[in-house]
């Protein structure tokens, strides 16, 4: 028997350790169960975070506001996000970044990039010629890419949603512009890697609109489609979407609301940045014009002026969407000028009358996309800030055609509301209700490879072929397979863009290069050579298009089957499937919408994701062709090289698709039993033509940068702070030497030797501590040696290093820190110094602190300590008043009572005698704590006693024992007995043999329970016994 417990006792502790782990990792999970979403504009950002007890909320930036300026500011050693970046734009302009998000993904070539330099002339972009981009060029030693810079917003976002969750955070849906290309998008989530966020999903900012839209009106979707168009002008571009919300029936969740993007209209520069930079240009002139006389520079060649300016116009169009005219005025705009001049809404619509004939064209383009007219649309909603000028909805109204415009939507926060509902619908974490999404692919995708073949007899030519991919507004994601035949060696396929004829000519400049991976297969040939016995399926390249919009190349395999002629069931079908694989054919995993087919193709196409067996199979193939057939007849129109050879096939399977499906049926129930299939992977090298990503080891390098940054930043942080914390004690204590209760408790010595440490700090923070502390914090006035070559306005230096918190420190100057022969403390040794300090000083204001606090506590607490001492007299003299009889409390209890209230009179006597021939400067003898702990000694004592009353049980006497009065024996007798708890029914217990009262006393139970546990029972008890009305008249003496 102890053998077989001692063989039980090591699997019970591998249990409770097993449970031990479960539940340690059930904690951490529920620790980092918040999700986040970013709403990236080009002027603001907003993010929202969804919590356990917090659904979809926007999180308040550090100065209590709901959206945060997308600036960042990048000195020497320290950096600036948000509104303390967007204040610091005209001290330093040049190391304020803003707008970066139209350089990401872009070359140097690209007419974007040389817009930028010539709407922010401050900014030097250097040139990579590795990846033919530009990057920011700070000074000598700081340079940043536009996808760091994005990073370090991203984990400025990050650091604000986990300040308001109070847990971290790691998972995040980032919304990007619908216009956003392959290598933009690809460029948005390497930022996302640098600053270790796991993107979830990169939405489009426009169908996070729809889906916020959509989710608060759920009940009003049916099965009838709403056609809502959506449009939206923010501060750097303009998108026009057209979105049909109905009811759809899914096969996990029912019938379900489902949004669809049916048709986008986009213009990459059309909002109101444009807007305020005609109306910078606009006082710029006038400004000129002011001081045409006086032979002053242009205002336009100074970059803080240009950036006053620019803030002035931002605030200008503001007001001029409310109001007719408005005076813009600057003060000390350049050399010490005031600006100011009267601007009305007519002149600022005539500076952008052209801004303003652009606006319907988004909406043109979006009816076109979808091939809709504006009849079929219910209602035109404005987002963005920019639609709230009012001749932007004046023109839009005129296009529409419609009443009115739908302003019944948060125009700033509906993608970040809609993008954290996406977050959390894909977090495992939460359950919501859902709503399909299906987003719309905007530029097309297709593949182009060239074969060999013989048009005559011994005469070999090269033909070139071209399959769409993805259509342009075909849903996705979804993933589909291309199937390469005759093809025994290696070869090479490119992926491009498709017909991008909607895009007008700038736009094609703008877009980039529209060749996008070149793939080269290596190993085909080795894999003929591995299964000589096996018939080729052809070589198979499967494409996933997710959820963030991005193509990838999941794999490509070579597929081999057996020959087994009865499977073919003739000569005449291989023929015609061989050639139907010749030229590429298209399947589609994702379901196709509209089609009648639909459930066969999803069913077969998941087959084909899961399961190779499924594949490559060479009678299907005019079945997905059919099922695809409009995309199918669209490239044998547009491709007139694939014509000769493959449109009789194709033609064949297209058209005899209706009446054939049946056989096809019948030949996949027999081909699983018959088959066998071998899939070899091959080997695949990517060519990116577009833009190159940037390498692991320089990501991984960037990563690391942005990290030391950002700890940088913690530790400036915490050197702040206590620096802070330093110079707020000595300005506190030097206050407090003048202030009587102080001067009361210490002599005119002690003063001054508290004083003049606290000077002697002081000088300290302001000469050494101060000058090494802006050092370390980057600050311009107090730069350390090597990063002083890289300081661009070495004029202005004193001015921006002048810091709110620190203006002893701006007073003195930077000369004094410059001038220290000694080299500069570390970050972590400087802190510690101003701990030190800080210690030093509390610690020789100890006692005076001390004793002010004790002479502050003293009336309270022997106010309380007398109180308490009386009702405690009090008490004790009503327990010995009590009869012999009635008496609960035993004679030790009662005496040890008034022992300590006794002892405790003699203390506070004795102590407070004593204290008063002390010197108020000396230290104390009468103490706050003490006087608490004889309190609690004594209130100890007394709580006894009163609990032992409450719970007492009276003592049962004889009825006639004091008979002058007939009340007193039926309150006794009344009294025990309702002292007692009612048994329950069915319980009785026999009473003392009484006489009268006998009936009273039979239900009474022995050893009864204290009274708080009657309940219902003292009720019904009432009302069987009339005479126990009078019980706490019993109590009430008790």
């Amino acid at each position: 028997m102890a053998a077989m417990v001692r063989r039980q006792r090591p699997r019970r502790l591998a249990c409770w350790a097993l449970m031990a782990v479960l539940l340690a990792d059930l904690l951490a999970l529920s620790d980092t169960l918040a999700v986040m979403s970013v709403d990236l504009g080009s002027e603001s950002m907003k993010v929202a975070i969804v919590k356990p007890g917090v659904p979809m909320e926007i999180v308040l930036n550090k100065e209590s506001r709901r959206k945060t300026p997308v600036t960042v500011t990048l000195k020497e050693n320290e950096r600036f996000f948000g509104d303390s970046a967007a204040s610091m734009a005209i001290k330093n302009p040049k190391a304020t970044l803003r707008y970066f998000q139209h350089l990401l993904g872009k070359q140097e070539n690209n007419p974007h990039v040389a817009l930028y330099r010539a709407r922010f002339p401050e900014h030097e972009l250097g040139f990579d010629p590795q990846r033919q981009t530009v990057y920011f060029q700070i000074s000598p030693q700081l340079q940043f890419s536009p996808e760091e810079v994005l990073s370090m917003l991203l984990n400025y976002s990050r650091s604000l949603a986990e300040d308001f969750a109070e847990q971290p955070i790691k998972d995040a849906v980032i919304t990007v512009p619908a216009f956003f290309n392959q290598a933009e998008r690809r460029a948005v989530l390497q930022a996302a890697r640098m600053a270790g966020l796991k993107v979830l999903q990169l939405i489009n900012d426009n169908t996070a609109t729809a889906l916020s839209y959509g989710v608060f009106r759920r009940k009003d979707i049916n099965t009838t489609a709403q056609n809502i168009m959506f449009y939206d002008m923010g501060a750097g571009s303009t998108v026009c979407t057209i979105v049909t919300y109905q009811t759809v029936k899914t096969k996990d969740s029912g019938v379900q609301p489902q949004l669809q993007i049916r048709g986008v209209g986009f213009d990459r520069t059309l909002g109101g940045l444009e807007m305020e930079l005609r109306l910078r240009e606009h006082l710029a002139r006038l400004f000129n014009e002011q001081r045409k006389g006086q032979r002053a520079k242009d205002v336009r060649e100074n970059p803080r002026a240009m950036a006053k300016l620019l803030r002035e116009a931002n605030r200008l169009k503001t007001v001029l969407s409310a109001n007719a005219d408005h005076m813009a005025q600057i003060e000390g705009l350049m050399d010490d000028v005031d600006f100011k001049a009267k601007v009305t809404r007519a002149e600022f619509e005539d500076l952008c009358a052209d801004l303003f004939e652009r606006v319907p064209g988004p909406v043109q383009q979006a009816l076109q996309s979808a091939e809709m007219k504006l009849d079929e649309i219910e209602q035109v909603i404005l987002v963005g800030g920019a639609t709230r000028v009012p001749k932007v909805q004046e023109v839009l109204l005129k296009a529409v055609g419609k009443e009115e415009l739908g302003k019944n939507i948060n125009a700033d926060e509906a993608a970040a509301m809609g993008a954290v509902y996406q977050a959390a619908a894909l977090s495992k974490a939460f359950k919501v209700k859902p709503f399909v999404v299906r987003d719309a692919v905007i530029y097309p995708i297709l593949v182009e490879f060239t074969r060999e073949v013989e048009e005559e007899p011994g005469v070999h030519s090269l033909k070139h072929n071209k399959r769409i991919l993805f259509s342009r507004m075909g849903p996705y994601p979804q993933r589909k397979v291309i199937t390469f035949n005759r093809y025994s060696h290696d070869f090479n396929f490119h992926i491009n863009y498709g017909d991008l004829g909607f895009l007008g000519p700038e736009d094609l400049r703008v877009f980039g290069s529209q060749n996008l991976t070149t793939v080269k297969l290596k190993g085909v040939g080795e894999s003929f050579r591995k299964y000589p016995d096996y018939e080729s399926k052809g070589i198979k390249a499967h494409f996933n298009l997710d959820e963030s919009g991005v193509l990838s190349l999941d794999r490509v395999e070579s597929v081999f089957e057996t020959l087994m002629s009865v499977l073919f069931g003739g000569g005449a079908t291989p023929d015609a499937k061989e050639n139907g694989t010749d030229s590429v054919q298209e399947e589609e995993e994702g379901p196709a919408e509209g089609s009648k087919d639909e459930p066969g193709e999803q069913a077969e196409l998941k087959e084909e994701a899961d399961s190779p067996t499924e594949d490559a199979s060479p009678p299907p193939p005019p079945e997905p062709k059919g099922s695809a057939a409009p995309e199918g007849e669209k490239t044998t129109e547009k491709d007139d090289g694939e014509k000769p050879e493959a449109q009789k096939p194709s033609d064949k399977g297209e058209a005899g698709f209706e009446s054939v499906p049946p056989a096809p049926e019948e030949e996949k129930k027999q081909k699983p039993a018959r088959k066998q299939r071998m899939v070899e992977e091959i080997g695949v090298e990517l060519v990116v033509l577009d833009l190159p990503d940037l390498p692991e080891d320089e990501l991984a390098r960037s990563a690391q940068k942005l990290q030391d940054l950002t700890l940088r930043d913690l530790e400036k942080q915490e050197r702040e702070k206590a620096a802070n914390s330093l110079e707020a004690f000595i300005f506190e204590t030097q206050d407090k030497l003048y202030q009587p209760e102080y001067q009361e408790v210490s002599t005119e010595e002690q003063r001054e030797d508290i004083s003049g440490k606290l000077s002697a700090t002081s000088s300290w923070l302001e000469d050494e501590g101060f000058g090494a502390t802006t050092a370390v914090r980057g600050l311009p006035g107090h730069g350390r040696q090597k990063w002083r070559p890289s300081l661009p306005l070495p004029g202005s230096e004193r001015e921006e290093g002048c810091d709110v918190r620190h203006r002893e420190g701006c007073r003195t100057g930077s000369s004094t820190a410059l001038s220290s022969p000694q080299p500069p403390a570390t970050p972590a040794h400087l802190r510690q110094m101003l701990k030190e300090k800080l210690a030093e000083l509390r610690k020789l204001c100890q006692g005076l602190f001390f004793r002010v606090e004790e002479r502050k506590k003293w009336p309270e607490r022997l106010s309380a300590l007398d109180s308490l001492l009386n009702h405690s007299s009090m008490f004790l003299k009503g327990a010995r008043l009590i009869p012999e009889m009635d008496q609960i409390f035993t004679e030790v209890e009662m005496t040890t009572l008034e022992k300590v209230i006794n002892e405790t009179w003699a203390w506070k006597n004795a102590t407070m005698a004593e204290q008063a021939k002390l010197p108020a400067t000396e230290k104390p003898v009468l103490l706050s704590k003490d006087i608490e702990a004889k309190m609690m000694a004594l209130d100890r004592e007394v709580q006894y006693l009163l609990n032992k009353a409450k719970f007492a049980k009276p003592r049962p006497r004889p009825k006639d024992k004091n008979g002058t009065r007939a009340e007193p024996p039926l309150n006794a007798s009344a009294s025990d007995q309702g002292d007692k708890v009612i048994p329950p029914p069915g319980q009785t217990e026999d009473a003392k043999p009484i006489s009268e009262p006998e009936k009273e006393t039979r239900s009474e139970p022995a050893g009864s329970e204290p009274l708080e546990l009657g309940g219902p029972g003292a009720e019904s008890e009432q009302k069987e016994q009339p005479t126990e009305q009078k019980r706490t008249l019993k109590n009430d003496e008790l």
